[in-house]
């Protein structure tokens, strides 16, 4: 049978829906923190698309197109109306599996088809988040005992909805009592409210003066909102050099001092990383002198401030009273004695961060040796004892209660998940967050993963404590129950079945399952097990008496296993620590996963991969391993359904949504030039499609990979002139170059392709990306795909922080002579521009080329184009173009001066 996906896609309705609403997916992620924020919208998608069969008939391949579309729309209707449609194509029932399930949002839109639906993940806490989402919330538990707690009531009309989430809210909120009650005494009341936050700071000693002071990046507590009256809130230390201590102090206004972490300057620009200045003696120790300080253990919290809620201006930041630093020191002496989990299971987490993995656990840099340090001593027994108070309702609810195993499961997950997002906001990482001053006065805590799936530290950080406030277990509670309730109020079909395996041994049996739909780990993009271990060191103390499995575990630290865990370990080849998790494990991996996945699906059925890459060589890799598992593709589409990262990281806006089969029997050789066109003619096919969807040229780049790869399945091998095989990779160069030409791009009249190669490449770029920051990886895709290698770029692209970008031309630093290709040319006028037109003729001169070419000017005229107005260089390629004639004069007079001197030069003696 063959699938819709093979022969169509609704990729301009997955852009659109994964922007917002329900496509976005945005409420299903805010339910469980995890890394891979992938739309609902792509997932479903997929999910239809790939089970949906394509009839003969247009007429209903036409209905169903509309269906889906109107499905994509947000249509119950519609989806009901699929349904009905999947009944009759598998009277038997079908299924779908996603061995790479994360947080289960494939299982999940399979579930909601009524399908049977199957998520495998490797990581634990991965498991427990899709549980959480597509199993829990379908269940019937209108047969469970009610709860003790006499604090929420439900009614039953017909939706068994109401009553998990009746029972979530009373559970979390009798956990929070629990809590509220243990840690009261270490969070004094003042003037009878607890406060919402306190702000530290760690300290070192000075190695100028020896005395400890505190590191703060900045001084800013609450901006000034002048519609408000409020004049905003600001501290500065004070020091005391008798007594060799110091304090904080509150100001209204902004800051009226410099912090102790201030950027280094050097030569007029900010070095890498801040230096920390002693505000008794103004010391400075640089970033790797104070790092070294820290990670010795020489580094100790400080209470600052603490942050009251005030009914007109929100936080209100003062001095923490004498009480409140006691108790804060009190909590670190009650910690040492707070009773073991269980046998093994200390209260504090004793589990190792593993040697090399600062990188993705950045406090490992700063002294932190176990997931037990990432917090300081109070935030540390606030969660020994939260986790506790879960264990102990988790444990009642069965052996009190009669409360259903998997009941008690469900009701403690939602707990779970509630303390993994408190712990998002809850560590070394967790700084005070205040908004720019034009926009409000407010004031929270960031979490710890705003450097993406990193965990972060700060010198100077935020606990919460027991009173209202983002950050605080009440706001986490309210945001759950919020989140759920949304979810509930769109849970049908059936329970997904979410368990933890690997994607290299599917407990399924050959040909069972009808379509594979997967969203595999994107090479070294998250190192999911490393970062998220530190939920899961809470988690298994916090679920033990519900979720036993949660504990069993190889790995030798304890923590999460890694042995088949699919990723590749970002930074392991820069650090004295070794790791498994390399290019070629990932290769060969990923290809046994797809192997399992071609082995499972049925003889009609399909292996969806949605991927997502900016690097050319992980696309190689990932094709390859496609390849090595027997698959070729038969349909790829693109959409738009990322945010995009950080120019040199994961910086992904557009994916692609692969259809593949087990590579048929008998299938020809192909020859490479014969293949060479077959690409290109399929690329041109595609671009109306692609420009009908919305997508730009970048987009249209990568979406070519698709097509590129679809025509090289069809071939058991290509082989070149010489009768060599051809890498598969060749072919996703020569697509990119097809949508360059496909697109038909003329500089003032003139063809792209007419260009020299160097000017080809520079327009091109200009073209897509002006001079913004693009990712390395773009300039290597640009470069193979124009027969560049990286190294004939210099002069084009120079680096940034996060990328490359387009070159200043007062940077350009190349000579000009009569082999300069065109851009080189036009780089040295606008470089000489400010010395005026006899320095701009000069140049022109020494190129030997006419003062008319009308390619050099072609290319001046685009370039000036582009440009914002206010770029220098746009401003000297526009003044170029409006001096044309005066540059040609200008010429004329340099070349008279050069005819001149060549002519009174002495001439050379010819003799021997």
């Amino acid at each position: 049978m063959t699938r819709m996906i093979e022969r169509w896609f609704p990729c301009a309705e997955v852009t659109s829906a994964a922007k917002s609403g329900w496509g976005s997916g945005r409420s299903e992620k805010a339910l469980f923190t995890w890394f891979a924020a992938r739309p609902l919208a792509q997932a479903r998608a997929a999910v239809l698309t790939s089970l949906l069969p394509w009839p003969d008939d247009e007429a209903e391949q036409r209905r169903l197109q509309r269906l889906v579309r109107e499905a994509m729309a947000g249509s119950s209707v519609a989806l009901q109306e699929l349904t009905a449609v999947l009944g009759e194509a598998y009277p038997g029932g079908c299924s779908v599996l996603d061995p790479f399930s994360g947080r289960a949002m494939i299982p999940l839109e399979a579930a909601r088809l009524g399908v049977r639906a199957y998520g495998i993940d490797y990581s634990p806490v991965a498991t427990l988040a899709g549980q959480l989402l597509a199993d829990y919330p379908v269940r019937d538990w209108a047969g469970e005992p009610e709860l003790p707690y006499a604090s929420y009531s439900y009614t039953v009309d017909g939706k068994i909805t109401d009553r998990l989430l009746a029972d979530v809210e009373a559970v979390l909120k009798e956990i929070g009592r629990r809590h509220e009650t243990a840690m009261a005494e270490f969070y004094p009341q003042v003037n009878g409210k607890r406060p919402w936050g306190y702000l530290w700071a760690v300290t070192l000693p000075c190695q100028e003066c020896g005395r400890r002071f505190p590191l703060t990046g900045s001084l800013v507590l609450r901006h000034p909102l002048p519609k408000r009256d409020d004049p905003g809130q600001s501290y500065r230390i004070e020091v005391d050099r008798k007594t060799d201590t110091f304090h904080a102090v509150v100001h209204t206004g902004k800051p009226s001092s410099q912090p102790t972490l201030m950027a280094t300057m050097r030569g007029g620009k900010k070095v890498l990383g801040k230096s920390a200045i002693c505000p008794f003696c103004d010391h400075v120790h640089p970033k790797d002198l104070h790092t070294r300080l820290a990670s010795e253990g020489h580094g100790r919290d400080e209470l600052l401030l603490v942050a009251d809620l005030d009914d007109e201006v929100g936080k209100q930041f003062r001095e923490p009273t004498e009480r409140e630093k006691a108790m804060a020191t009190r909590a670190g002496e009650v910690l040492v004695k707070e009773p073991d989990f269980a046998p093994g299971v200390p209260a504090v987490p004793d589990e190792a961060i593993p040697v090399g993995n600062s990188d993705t656990i950045r406090p490992s840099l700063y002294g932190a040796h176990t997931y037990g340090d990432l917090c300081n001593d109070r935030q540390t027994l606030s969660f020994v004892r939260l986790a506790a108070a879960i264990a102990d309702v988790g444990r009642e609810l069965i052996d009190k209660y009669g409360i259903g195993p998997d009941y008690a499961a469900a009701l403690s997950g939602y707990a779970g998940s509630a303390m993994v997002r408190k712990l998002k906001r809850s560590t070394r990482g967790s700084t005070l967050d205040v908004l720019s001053p034009a926009k409000s006065s407010y004031v929270g805590v960031a979490h710890i993963f705003a450097n993406e799936a990193s965990v972060a530290f700060s010198y100077d950080y935020l606990e919460t404590g027991l009173g209202p406030g983002s950050g605080t277990w009440a706001s986490t509670v309210k945001e759950t129950v919020r989140v759920l309730g949304g979810l509930l109020r769109s849970a049908h079909g059936r329970p997904a079945t979410i368990e933890r395996g690997s994607a290299v041994h599917l407990p399924y049996r050959t040909g069972s399952i009808a379509a594979v739909v997967t969203d595999p780990p994107y090479d070294d993009m998250i190192d999911y097990s490393d970062v998220s271990d530190l939920f899961y060191v809470w988690l298994k103390r916090a679920l033990g008496p519900t979720h036993p499995w949660l504990s069993f575990t190889s790995d030798p630290h304890g923590l999460q296993e890694k042995a088949e865990e699919i990723i590749v370990k970002r930074f392991f080849a820069k650090r004295t620590a070794s790791d498994h998790r390399t290019s070629g494990f990932y290769d060969s991996m990923i290809a046994r996963a797809f192997r399992e996945a071609a082995q499972v699906v049925a003889a009609d059925g399909v292996v969806t991969i949605v991927f997502g890459h900016g690097d050319p060589e992980v696309w190689h890799r990932l094709l390859g391993a496609v390849s090595a598992a027997g698959l070729v593709l038969t349909g790829s589409w693109p959409a738009q359904t990322e945010a995009g990262g950080s120019a040199g990281s994961a910086n992904i806006v557009t994916t692609l949504t692969m259809a593949c089969r087990p590579a048929p029997d008998g299938r020809a050789t192909g020859r490479a030039s014969i293949v060479e066109a077959e690409v290109r003619q399929a690329v041109k096919d595609r671009v109306p499609m692609w420009d009908s969807a919305g997508l730009a040229i970048p987009d249209q780049l990568m979406a070519s990979a698709g097509p590129a790869m679809e025509v090289f399945g069809r071939y058991s091998t290509v082989l070149d002139k010489l009768g060599n095989p051809v890498e598969p990779d060749r072919y996703l160069l020569v697509a990119r170059r097809a949508v360059e030409e496909a697109a038909a791009i003329e500089v003032d009249h003139l063809p792209l392709e007419s260009f020299d190669t160097r000017t080809r490449f520079a327009l091109f770029w200009v073209r897509l990306y002006g001079k913004s920051v693009q990712p390395r990886s773009e300039a290597r895709w640009q470069a193979l795909a124009s027969d560049m290698d990286v190294k004939s770029l210099r002069g084009l692209l120079t680096d940034s922080d996060k990328g490359v970008r387009f070159i200043d031309a007062r940077t350009f630093r190349g000579g000009i002579d009569d082999t300069s290709p065109i851009i080189d040319v036009a780089l040295a006028m606008a470089r000489a521009w400010p010395d005026g037109l006899e320095s701009v003729a000069q140049v022109l001169a020494d190129s030997k080329r006419d003062p008319g070419d009308a390619y050099l000017w072609a290319c001046i005229r685009f370039l000036s184009s582009r440009l914002p107005e206010a770029d220098s260089d746009g401003l000297a390629w526009a003044g170029l173009v409006r001096h044309r004639n005066g540059v040609g004069s200008a010429i004329r007079g340099v070349q008279a001066v050069q005819k001149a001197l060549d002519e009174s030069a002495p001439k050379q003696s010819t003799l021997f």
